[in-house]
């Protein structure tokens, strides 16, 4: 395909998510969801054989896994979220470099908390591939459980956890996921969401872009689902998805990740 063709592909795909016209299918919107919000020179990954890929944040990303198993690739250690989909398929596409695959989210947690056990639940993995989603308790915990926390605050402990992170493992490689939430889903109805949520969403892409990171758009790949179904279809509480919006992230993360 010559650069011209795929252009306009491009455009194409760009216009029918932008108008929300229903036609596209679920991977067609994923990639020009991150094709509308990814810099042409970002990064993408590359897999070394047996690389070591770990997916660290709060209950989107535990999803009900085994806490007490540590075997790579396994359905209790995977849990029956996000990770399990991307895992599933990669596995399969790269079955030639035999990748291991671990989920180590917990929920409840925020920024902070995954400092705290750092280094027995992700460096003694020596991961190669380091995924991030965190942030919406930052900030939910503010309204609901008395977090007194800023998005000053997340802003800063995030980027001394990626700053310890890749001083003691430089050559890893980061994904950080954009944190969400749906309009509509049953948690998010109290009208101090909004706008001050979306500062977390930003803080995310900017500490993508400081440490050269792959950003998954996650809150806009959603905003475009939502066109075709309303955001109880993804997710009834709007920060939890339900299966089609775990299928949805995991082509988000597949696509933004060059791994697709």
């Amino acid at each position: 395909m010559n650069a011209t063709m795929k252009n306009s592909r491009r455009d194409f795909l760009k216009k029918g998510v932008l108008a929300g016209t229903g036609a596209l299918l679920i991977p067609e919107l994923a990639k020009a969801v991150v094709e509308e919000h990814t810099a042409v020179n970002a990064p993408k990954i590359t897999l070394k054989k047996n690389a070591v890929i770990m997916l660290q944040g709060d209950s989107i990303t535990d999803a009900g896994r085994d806490k007490t198993n540590t075997i790579s690739n396994s359905f209790p250690m995977l849990g029956n979220g996000y990770p399990l989909f991307i895992a599933s398929q990669l596995l399969v596409k790269e079955a030639a470099k035999q990748p291991k695959i671990y989920n180590r989210g917990i929920s409840g947690n925020k920024v902070y908390q995954l400092r705290e056990r750092w280094e027995a639940e992700c460096l003694a993995f020596h991961p190669d591939v380091l995924s991030i989603l965190i942030g919406v308790n930052d900030y939910w915990h503010t309204l609901n459980a008395g977090y007194k926390g800023t998005a000053k605050v997340y802003e800063e402990d995030y980027r001394d956890l990626l700053r310890y992170t890749k001083e003691k493992l430089p050559h890893i490689q980061l994904v950080i996921c954009e944190p969400f939430t749906l309009k509509g889903g049953s948690a998010i109805d109290d009208p101090k969401w909004f706008p001050m949520f979306d500062e977390y969403r930003v803080i995310a892409k900017k500490l993508a872009q400081e440490f050269n990171a792959v950003f998954v758009p996650f809150q806009a790949g959603f905003d475009a689902a939502i066109k075709q179904a309303g955001a109880r279809y993804w997710s009834n509480d709007g920060v939890h998805p339900d299966l089609p919006g775990r299928q949805l992230m995991a082509n988000l993360w597949l696509e933004a990740t060059g791994l697709k």
